[in-house]
């Protein structure tokens, strides 16, 4: 596969992982110093819904084995209204950027399908979006087997139904977002300032490594083995040194990403064999191009390392519902052993930033 430009041809070096500066050491402070005097106000970016015909395609991912707890997922996905509103208004959020669930139109196979998928799920979120416009924004489907209609798709969300940007499901039909034919689609997101959520979606291939071990497969690993490989893929593929200006987001606390920098850099260093200087490096993009959200990881420990290793102005709340419960992520950033400055930019200040509202 073609790369955008070539990173092994640059210099690499070192840089210090701690951004955070006043926030670094929070994790030792006990949890009522911390606690939010009142609930925070939120803006949540990894929320799903499913229209009926990805649903009767098989174009809902099911992480659960349990009929019940799918059932009840299958409903508050089609739902706008009662169940949606009350999950978030007990979390504390004020506006949810919506996104159609995994695998979405990156699971169709037929291109004309795909567009047709993408279009009816883009109409009907501007529908929900302009009957709620303070509670509700969208991102849009973009049907990726056709980069060029992928792209017109891309502009008609953005311009003419107001959309904040895209969420991506994985890859499509076996094609990576580094992928050569992708580039006139990156620098549409370019053009267009707005950012691309990168999602985990269907793995094209079963690895051996899960063979037997279902336990091993969607959300408890593939799909973060998947999505933070995808996410490395589009850095070393030069894409962010040809298009500085991108903004990725990856869910679920950065897919592990935030913790693994220092020897990503280190390793990277030994297979190329020789020092990079530091704008060559792999975390330098990460950390430049990419910003992280705290869907589906309600725990103090990986928050505060995520601080550390890329500053307070990069991660932002999420829940990923309804897979994950509302109040339970609400209730985590509230009480979250960090400032209330930090707190507020992890909420709302930076999502602000990063679509613009």
């Amino acid at each position: 596969m073609p790369s955008f430009d070539n990173l092994a041809s640059r210099p690499l070096g070192r840089r210090n992982l701690l951004k955070i500066g006043a926030a670094a050491g929070l994790a030792s402070l006990p949890l009522e110093q911390a606690k939010a005097a009142t609930p925070m106000r939120k803006i949540a970016l990894e929320e799903h819904f499913a229209t009926a015909e990805l649903e009767k395609r098989g174009l809902v991912a099911r992480p659960t084995r349990s009929e019940t707890l799918f059932a009840d997922i299958e409903r508050r996905l089609a739902d706008f209204d009662e169940l949606r509103l009350a999950a978030m208004d007990s979390a504390g959020i004020d506006l949810s950027v919506l996104s159609a669930t995994t695998p979405g139109v990156q699971g169709e196979k037929d291109t004309a399908t795909a567009i047709r998928l993408a279009q009816q799920a883009n109409d009907l979120l501007a529908q929900q979006v302009h009957k709620r416009p303070g509670r509700y924004a969208g991102f849009a489907a973009v049907p990726l087997q056709d980069p060029a209609a992928a792209i017109k798709e891309l502009q008609r969300a953005i311009k003419d139904l107001g959309f904040k940007g895209t969420l991506i499901n994985g890859q499509t039909n076996g094609h990576y977002l580094d992928d050569e034919r992708f580039l006139p689609f990156w620098e549409a997101v370019q053009d267009l300032d707005v950012p691309v959520y990168l999602h985990p979606g269907d793995l094209p291939d079963k690895p051996a490594m899960f063979a037997g071990r279902p336990e091993l497969n969607g959300p408890v690993w593939a799909w973060t083995a998947d999505t933070g490989a995808h996410a490395l893929r589009l850095i070393f593929s030069g894409l962010f040194t040809r298009l500085p200006r991108l903004k990725v987001i990856l869910g679920h606390m950065g897919e592990t990403l935030p913790f693994l920098l220092w020897r990503i850099d280190n390793r990277y260093e030994l297979e190329v064999g020789k020092s990079l200087a530091p704008d060559a490096r792999p975390s330098f993009f990460f950390r430049r191009n990419f910003v992280i959200t705290t869907s589906g990881v309600c725990d103090n420990a990986p928050l505060i390392d995520a601080l550390s290793a890329l500053g307070e102005d990069n991660i932002l709340f999420s829940v990923d519902y309804p897979y994950q419960d509302s109040k339970q992520a609400g209730d985590f950033i509230d009480n979250a052993p960090v400032s209330d400055a930090v707190r507020a930019k992890i909420c709302n200040g930076n999502a602000k930033r990063v679509l613009h509202l």
